[in-house]
């Protein structure tokens, strides 16, 4: 999201920019942010670790007394929307870009943590002046549910993408399918996977990269689940990268069947760049 914040900069706006740890801090300073650190875990479920993050972020909005906040991601969005509505933040802007692990799996737990965070969300919501949707489905299924009012609600195309950065390029020679995400069931790593190996009984000439790193989470493979696709050749799996652009030039397919998305950067990076795309209508 570097390039809204260049232009929110260049509209004459401060931006200040919060985040659990100082990975890629440099990278945000560059833009012309102010980086405050505030410990957060993204994954876990403690509520006084959770609540403890939301206390530091009413500091924060006290102190600093911005005119607008604006949360994306599920513990920003909830815990930021209702510190701003505490500290009396005079616009308030939530933006759902999917709905995860949580809304998508049917495990007890992801259950129990659904109705949580359904409740969550509604409070949450009710104090945001503005929630932004990146697919009508997101918007369809938190209006139907009551977690927030038709009226507040936006829907937009995703994120947008850079397409200077991201332009048309040459395919490959050699037929190439990639998909780039965290290696998470949620994310379709186990359908890619039963492809690839699929078509390359058929077509061993055919070449099948992934990039994206495997977390220790409750949604993710292992790194010993991958193991044997890399082993046997099926798979070549990078890490992350900030040169995303110099892995879609190597394909000639993005892949990506996730069980829900809001608008995903990563296909529209890929259209952007000339690639035909296998997705889910998720």
């Amino acid at each position: 999201r570097g390039d809204l914040i260049k232009r929110i900069i260049s509209c004459g706006y401060e931006v200040i920019v919060t985040g659990p740890n100082r990975v890629d801090v440099e990278k945000i300073e560059a833009l012309g942010a102010r980086f405050v650190e505030i410990p957060m875990n993204k994954n876990g479920v403690n509520p006084k670790e959770d609540l403890k993050y939301q206390k530091a972020l009413y500091e924060l909005f006290k102190k600093e007394k911005p005119d607008v906040v604006l949360g994306y991601t599920s513990k920003p969005v909830i815990y930021g929307s209702i510190a701003a509505k505490k500290a009396g933040v005079p616009h308030k802007v939530a933006m759902i870009t999917g709905l995860g692990y949580a809304f998508t799996a049917q495990t007890k737990k992801a259950k129990a943590i659904r109705a949580v965070m359904s409740v969550l969300y509604k409070k949450a919501l009710n104090c945001a002046d503005t929630v932004i949707f990146q697919n009508p489905d997101d918007r369809e299924q938190f209006v139907s549910s009551g977690l927030v009012k038709s009226e507040k609600c936006r829907v937009v195309n995703g994120s947008g993408v850079n397409t200077n950065r991201f332009s048309v390029a040459d395919y490959p020679d050699k037929i190439t399918f990639f998909m780039l995400s965290r290696v998470m069931h949620s994310k379709g790593i186990r359908e890619y996977l039963r492809a690839c190996e699929l078509v390359k009984e058929k077509h061993p000439e055919v070449r099948f990269m992934l990039l994206g790193a495997c977390e220790n989470i409750q949604d993710s493979l292992s790194k010993e689940d991958l193991a044997p696709y890399i082993e046997k050749g099926i798979i070549e799996h990078f890490g992350e990268t900030d040169r995303v652009e110099d892995y879609y030039k190597q394909c000639s397919v993005y892949v990506l069947p996730s069980y829900r998305e809001g608008t995903p950067r990563t296909v529209l990076e890929a259209m952007s760049m000339g690639r035909a795309i296998i997705t889910t209508d998720a």
